[in-house]
Formats: C-alpha cells, sequence, structure tokens
C-alpha cells in the first residue's frame, strides 16, 4: 500500500512501465541503427569520423567503444556577472519497453528538439523470467519482485532502446531491481550493506545479460557500466539515507531520491550531488505536486489508471501546466534547475505521455529561440556543477524558490564571481 498525501512527498510507484495497468499500444523499434564494432558513424560524431571498434567486456554483454557520442561542449566555470543557465532534465524510471512504443518515442522526441534525457534502467528488465531465482534481494524472497519481469521479446526491445539512448548522448542510471515500497521488505528498511546487494545485482543483470538470456543475435550494449552508473533513484523515494554510505563507495557522484524538493540550486548530501523531484504549481489547486506523472495521477484520479476518460482533456491540460508552471517559475526567477520524472506508462489514457511532451516541446522552443535553456541528463548537469565555484554556487543558492535576483543577474553575480577569482 502506498501513502498518499496532497502536500509534498507523494508515495511514488511503479518502479516501470510494466507494474500497472499498462496496455501495448505501440509499435517496436527492431534496429537502432549499426553497431560501433562496424566503424560506423553514429551519435554526436563529425561526418566521416568513425567510432573505434568496440572492445567486449565479460560476456560480451556490454563493450567499450570510446567516449560517449553526442556530448556537450566541456562545461566551463561562470563569467562574472554571468546568467547561469536552465538546466532541465527529464528523467525516467524504470526505463523499460513494454510494448507501447514510449521508450522510442521520447527518444525520437529528444532527438527532433536536441535533448538529453537520464534513463534510469531497472536491472531486472534485462533478466527473463525464466532466470528470476538468480534476483535475491534483501528481506524479499528469492526471485520477488514488486514490479513485473519482461517478456523475452520486451527484454530485447529494452535492450536495443537502452543502446540506441546510449549512443544519441542519454545517460543510463539505475532504478535498481525488485521497486520494494511497503512492509518489512520495503528498501526504506534496507542497510547499507544490502543496498550494495542490490546495486552489485542491477549491475550483474546488465552486464550478463549475454549468459542469462543466451540471446547471440543482439549487439552488445556499448558503453562500460562500472563507468557509465553514477547515480539512480530509489523506488518511491525510500531509503536514501542508507544508500548514500554506498553510493558514495562506488563513486557515484549524485542520487535523485530525495522526496519533496523545492525549487532551489542543489547541495551535496554525504558526498553525492541530492538531485531531487520537485514541488511546483498545481493549477487550479491550492497546493503544489510533486514533478512526477506518477503524482499528477494520485491527485486527479486518487491513484486510479483507468479513470472516467471524461476527465482527461481536464488533467492532461493541468499536468502539462504543471510543468510548464514549474519551469516558468524557475526560468524566470532563481534559475535552479528543473528536475522531472516520469515512467513509460499509459495511465488514464496515456495522458501523462502527451504532458510530458507537451512540456518538453514548450521548454525546447524557449531553446530554440537563442536562449540559455539547456535540456540535460543529471550526469550532465553534475559536470556543470562541479566546474562552479563554491562562492558562484552559495550565491545561488541564495535564492529562494521563485526569487529573482535584487538588481538583476549581472549585478548579483558580480561580486560572487570576483570573490571566487
Amino acid at each position: 500500500m502506498r501513502t498518499l498525501t496532497r502536500r509534498g512527498a507523494i508515495g511514488l510507484g511503479v518502479g516501470g512501465a510494466a507494474a500497472v495497468g499498462l496496455a501495448g499500444c505501440g509499435t517496436l523499434t527492431s534496429s537502432d541503427g549499426p553497431s560501433p564494432a562496424s566503424g560506423s558513424t553514429t551519435g554526436g560524431n563529425k561526418p566521416g569520423k568513425k567510432t573505434p571498434s568496440a572492445r567486449p567486456i565479460g560476456d560480451g554483454s556490454t563493450s567499450y567503444t570510446g567516449n560517449q557520442p553526442g556530448q556537450p561542449a566541456k562545461p566551463e566555470p561562470l563569467e562574472p556577472g554571468q546568467t547561469p543557465p536552465q538546466f532541465v532534465v527529464f528523467s525516467w524510471d524504470g526505463a523499460g519497453e513494454v510494448g507501447n512504443g514510449l521508450f522510442p518515442r521520447f527518444l525520437d522526441l529528444a532527438k527532433e528538439h536536441g535533448a538529453h534525457m537520464t534513463f534510469f534502467l531497472s536491472g531486472l528488465y534485462l533478466l527473463p523470467e525464466s532466470k528470476k531465482r538468480l534476483y535475491d534481494p534483501p528481506n524479499n524472497p528469492v526471485g520477488a519482485s514488486d514490479i513485473g519481469y519482461l517478456t523475452d521479446e520486451h527484454v530485447k526491445a529494452t535492450l536495443t532502446n537502452v543502446r540506441r539512448a546510449w549512443l544519441e548522448g542519454h545517460e543510463i542510471g539505475t532504478h535498481f531491481n525488485g521497486h520494494f515500497c511497503g512492509g518489512y521488505g520495503s528498501v526504506g528498511n534496507w542497510t547499507p550493506q544490502q543496498w550494495r546487494s542490490e546495486i552489485d545485482q542491477a549491475k550483474a543483470f546488465v552486464k550478463e545479460w549475454r549468459t542469462n538470456t543466451g540471446w547471440t543475435d543482439l549487439p552488445a550494449l556499448p558503453f562500460d557500466y562500472e563507468k557509465e552508473l553514477v547515480g539512480g533513484r530509489t523506488p518511491c523515494l525510500l531509503g536514501q539515507g542508507n544508500l548514500l554510505p554506498t553510493a558514495k563507495e562506488l563513486g557515484w557522484r549524485y542520487d535523485a531520491s530525495s522526496p519533496g524538493g523545492r525549487q532551489v540550486w542543489p547541495e551535496k548530501k554525504g558526498g553525492l550531488w541530492d538531485l531531487p523531484l520537485q514541488q511546483i504549481p498545481f493549477p487550479g489547486r491550492s497546493f503544489e505536486v510533486l514533478s512526477m506523472d506518477y503524482n499528477m495521477l494520485a491527485n486527479q484520479s486518487i491513484n486510479s489508471t483507468n479513470a472516467p476518460s471524461y476527465h482527461y482533456p481536464a488533467w492532461r491540460k493541468q499536468s502539462a501546466e504543471a510543468y510548464i508552471s514549474g519551469f516558468k517559475r524557475a526560468y524566470e526567477t532563481n534559475r535552479a534547475p528543473f528536475f522531472i520524472g516520469n515512467h513509460f506508462e499509459h495511465w488514464n489514457g496515456g495522458i501523462y505521455m502527451d504532458a510530458v511532451e507537451q512540456a518538453l516541446k514548450h521548454i525546447a522552443a524557449e531553446k530554440e529561440k537563442g536562449e540559455d535553456v539547456r535540456l540535460v541528463s543529471f550526469r550532465q548537469f553534475v559536470d556543470w556543477m562541479d566546474v562552479q565555484k563554491p562562492e558562484v554556487l552559495e550565491k545561488l543558492r541564495g535564492l529562494d524558490v521563485g526569487q529573482a535576483p535584487v538588481g538583476g543577474w549581472a549585478s548579483y553575480m558580480k561580486d560572487a564571481a570576483v570573490n571566487a577569482a
């Protein structure tokens, strides 16, 4: 059972597309282009430049193919008096393709608008159900999971889309495995050592999918997951306190599991950047909502994923306007980064996916006007944060939710940048 509240952090659901009320309603992509091993041009490489040959890792499930394509220019510190960019991160929990076509839909949308995203992959989505006893979740029976295992067809589709996502510059993080949110087995009760077990297993399911499936007709994932994985989001935003020591030991750079964040510039917690979902305006209501599809659902249809369809137009509009209002509030005031989380789902007729698409297009339109709006992954965002001077970040954190700098950015940031020089 998930506890819902109307303010703050609503209990976040479903770790992936297979979990609740999802009807297959799209088409699957069967190919994501040439393998890096073929030496073909891919991703953001310059015309005519060939990717390096793939170097298999382990059983050949993953491979090293060189630097990730499609990455932005090396980040630089803010200059004195410079206005900070408006960062926006769209992220996806679970990141499994279950035949509804949502994974390729949003890859296509991102490509069209020059956006990068973070895909928090659930490790179980690369493990066939026939091999579920390979999963030994903390405080739960062997093979148990609160999200469904995917069919073999959908595991293959997920592999295809994860591979494509990385080649197009997106980040592959983790949503861990079994998505346990209630009772004694909840991730909220896990120790740091148990989190280590969960993470080791999540990585193993990615790094050993070829052994676990026996499939030889699919190309390797084109990245070293040990190096690629630098952050995640816990199921239902639970258990961060005991996760952080383990994440720090593993060299992770951020965690996106804090519940009920505010639209302000982030700080580090436990040595990692703390990048929470955020409370944003909920048009027509007297309270704010967390920036995720599940929380829109919880406040509109009281957790029903198949409410009467006459509500859908108004709810779709309200959800899209919530995301857009959150963006505008940050963009027009303190320029705090805006974090959005979603699932590949078809709840209430797919209205939340439509709302996300509408919001992304609105934000991209601001970027395409030449404004300094950056649609990035969490990893790309922390790359930028890590090169900023502490005094500059402290100055940015001095602005509250919806608070614009007095005297304008040039005046507000001038002293901070000078003192940091």
